[in-house]
């Protein structure tokens, strides 16, 4: 079935700018949130680099420069998330121009909870289960491995490190034993938003419904706790997936990546 969800994009898009990225909020222990000027970037664990700009032609050299800085001096890789709207026009130049790598384009898709939330339709011999101990996260591991090639140490401590926190909900699709696909739900309180990550099937079980069956499981978890929207950056095979479950497509995303200076 097909929804129609998103029936003002740009009020959404707008919605999703202000509270997701330029008043993002992050209290979970080892990030932090920084506003700098015109820039909010993001300091942890698991993801460091730029959330938001409000720049233009006369400010955005200068505060690229001070990010890159800031990340070579922690001796981090950074990324600078650029989303389509994003000003000044030629930023991506700009970003280029500083030594920041773009990688694959993806698409920032919204899905209104309450249509999305029904109950996941799955293959027989199929079940959904929800993972909450480092057994669990092994298996998600496996189904990534096997879904998108070989995982990352990186990867599966991002997964253990969700474990017990209240922001984010792991889940797995299992064929008896096997683990046959894969994603997260991380909530973003007081912004109605929760994102969708992951999600990856294994080749022999795409097409099926299993990724439409844990969107709706993931739905039904956002809706439990009165999040309003669902958003997901987006790949080539999952965007028409998503478009006829009724997500609309706002803007596109493009990582710009400074690999991390060495610290002598």
């Amino acid at each position: 079935m097909t929804y129609t969800t998103v029936t003002d994009p740009a009020a959404v898009l707008a919605l999703y700018d202000r509270r997701i990225r330029r008043d993002a909020v992050d209290h979970t222990p080892g990030n932090l949130v920084e506003r700098v000027g015109d820039v909010v970037r993001f300091t942890g664990p698991d993801w460091n680099g730029v959330l938001w700009s409000g720049l233009d032609e006369t400010t955005a050299d200068a505060a690229i420069a001070a990010e890159a800085a800031h990340f070579d001096a922690l001796g981090v890789a950074a990324e600078w998330k650029l989303y389509s709207h994003d000003r000044p026009a030629d930023l991506a130049d700009r970003l280029v121009a500083a030594g920041f790598v773009p990688e694959d384009e993806e698409t920032l898709m919204v899905g209104a909870v309450t249509p999305l939330a029904v109950e996941p339709v799955l293959p027989e011999g199929v079940r959904i289960v929800d993972v909450t101990d480092a057994e669990g996260v092994a298996l998600m591991d496996e189904a990534h491995r096997a879904a998108f090639g070989p995982g990352s140490a990186d990867t599966r401590e991002l997964l253990l490190r969700c474990l017990g926190q209240d922001t984010a909900a792991l889940t797995l699709a299992m064929a008896g034993d096997v683990p046959v696909s894969a994603a997260r739900l991380e909530f973003h309180p007081g912004t109605g938003f929760a994102g969708l990550w992951g999600g990856g099937t294994v080749p022999e079980w795409r097409g099926r419904g299993v990724y439409r069956a844990l969107v709706a499981h993931r739905a039904r978890l956002a809706a439990a706790r009165g999040f309003q929207w669902l958003q997901v950056d987006a790949g080539a095979q999952s965007r028409p997936v998503l478009e006829r479950l009724g997500f609309r497509a706002l803007a596109t995303t493009t990582p710009y990546v400074r690999p991390g200076a060495r610290r002598d």
